[in-house]
């Protein structure tokens, strides 16, 4: 993982908590109507994987107990993990690409709107995601996964050799020379393993990108509706089709790609496809970057470009995140995938305790709040959500009560301490469990294990009827807050 070259460690202290008369008269806690879906604070649990569904992509009791945990906090808005729009494998990861799903998605719906009291909307994250495969073996490889062409036999000196003494060839080489004959997408492909890009039009289902994902969108978001959520929010962040779309890496030549009126085009493409399938009623808003980080890549001056269109097209809130990129990602070990939080996108995506003067705490303040203020001067009002390293009372209040943003995202925090909305609402805020920002659960994540924290999920593991972990070490779930 990539760290700062200064490696200064901080730790978060919160030592101001409001009592529940200055709670109840602070911004943070007064309502706010975000498109048709009234708030009733202004916070908001963003999307965050926790690797709690199946192999089909279905809600378990694991992940139905996940989010029940996170409503009892009663937050403004809980958004349901990034849920694939396809119907196809994609391990245990939520989908939503066929109408199976909607009775599951349901009982999430209602679970959540049980354990808040109704407190609580819920929306769901929409994504798409192209191929990615693991760091091969080098001979596996070359073996097996690597296209002989007239190119390799060319470079190779080997005339009209047949694909076998080729591949003989090419296992003797070292890195240096294999390196020379291979094309630079192969030595990644053996490097870093296999990956398709939205830029890869020469294969026909990457071409025809723009004309299947509004219609894969719009049903997805038709079930979310039918399965009782307040809305959706699209998955423009990040490393995925979407966001790639967006970047100012994508140099697609069929309309799509180059300019950014034209790398906007199927974002909003998409975005009126999902409003069109669905009623008046229901909040569509979207997730995007306030800075790509990598080089060559969006910066603020984009993202500003970006929700000025989204804001005119009728979104109903926009929310920024930063970096997590592929583009930047370390090298992956033999048999693991690329993992886009290892570079330095990754890191000001979720920056830990060890950091650099700037520290890791609200490091999207500053861009976030230059994309609000190009709005209002536009006149434009829709709500904007701002997440990254926000854990206390004052921080969020100021950010609200300095016009920075609308609405504050609590991530890692709630996660730490689903109950931190109800304890700082409630005047008990001395109780909160600090976020140590270590990023033990991204580390999960990474693995592709089920994400816990480390400040609760070895803690009263003899509590009866409580959900284990796998290895059946750690407690699925922070325990309850005893008033």
């Amino acid at each position: 993982m990539w760290k700062p070259a200064e490696r200064i460690k901080y730790t978060a202290v919160e030592d101001d908590w409001p009592n529940a008369e200055t709670a109840a008269q602070s911004q943070l806690f007064r309502p706010l109507d975000v498109g048709p879906m009234r708030l009733e604070q202004r916070t908001w649990i963003p999307a965050m994987v926790p690797w709690r569904s199946n192999e089909e992509g279905e809600v378990t009791e694991d992940v139905l107990q996940w989010y029940q945990r996170f409503a009892e906090g009663k937050p403004g808005a809980i958004v349901v993990e990034a849920t694939g729009i396809r119907d196809i494998p994609s391990g245990p990861l939520l989908r939503i690409g066929d109408d199976r799903y909607i009775a599951g998605l349901r009982k999430l719906a209602d679970a959540v709107r049980e354990a808040s009291g109704g407190q609580t909307r819920l929306l769901i994250q929409l994504i798409d995601f192209l191929t990615i495969r693991r760091r091969p073996e080098r001979e596996k490889f070359l073996q097996r996964f690597l296209t002989i062409t007239d190119a390799h036999r060319a470079a190779l000196e080997l005339g009209d050799a047949d694909d076998a003494g080729v591949r003989e060839r090419l296992l003797g080489l070292d890195d240096e020379a294999l390196q020379r004959v291979l094309s630079p997408k192969e030595w990644e492909d053996l490097n870093h393993g296999y990956r398709e890009r939205v830029t890869d039009t020469h294969i026909p289902v990457i071409a025809e990108l723009p004309k299947r994902l509004p219609q894969l969108f719009s049903d997805a978001a038709r079930r979310a509706e039918q399965a009782g959520f307040d809305g959706v929010e699209l998955h423009y962040a990040h490393a995925y089709t979407m966001a790639s779309f967006l970047s100012a890496t994508n140099i697609r030549d069929d309309g799509y790609g180059g300019a950014r009126e034209n790398r906007v085009k199927l974002p909003l493409e998409v975005y009126q496809a999902v409003r069109a399938a669905t009623s008046g009623q229901f909040a569509v808003g979207c997730r995007y970057l306030s800075d790509e980080i990598i080089e060559g890549g969006n910066r603020v001056d984009d993202a500003c470009y970006f929700a000025e269109r989204f804001a005119t097209a009728g979104m109903d809130f926009l929310s920024l995140s930063r970096g997590g990129k592929f583009d930047d990602a370390k090298q992956p070990k033999v048999g693991w995938a690329a993992y886009p939080y290892t570079g330095r996108s990754g890191y000001e995506c979720m920056p830990s305790y060890i950091s650099d003067e700037q520290g890791p705490f609200g490091r999207n303040i500053s861009p976030v709040a230059q994309i609000r203020a190009h709005l209002q001067a536009h006149n434009l009002n829709t709500p904007v959500i701002l997440a990254g390293g926000i854990y206390s009372f004052k921080q969020a209040e100021q950010l609200l009560q300095d016009d920075k943003a609308d609405i504050v995202g609590f991530a890692r925090q709630a996660l730490a301490d689903p109950d931190w909305f109800e304890k700082v609402r409630s005047g008990c805020g001395e109780e909160v469990i600090i976020c140590r920002y270590s990023n033990y659960c991204e580390g999960l994540d990474q693995k592709h294990k089920q994400v816990t924290c480390e400040l609760w999920d070895r803690e009263q593991l003899d509590e009866p009827g409580i959900r284990k972990t796998e290895d059946g070490k750690r407690r699925m779930v922070a325990p309850r807050w005893r008033r």
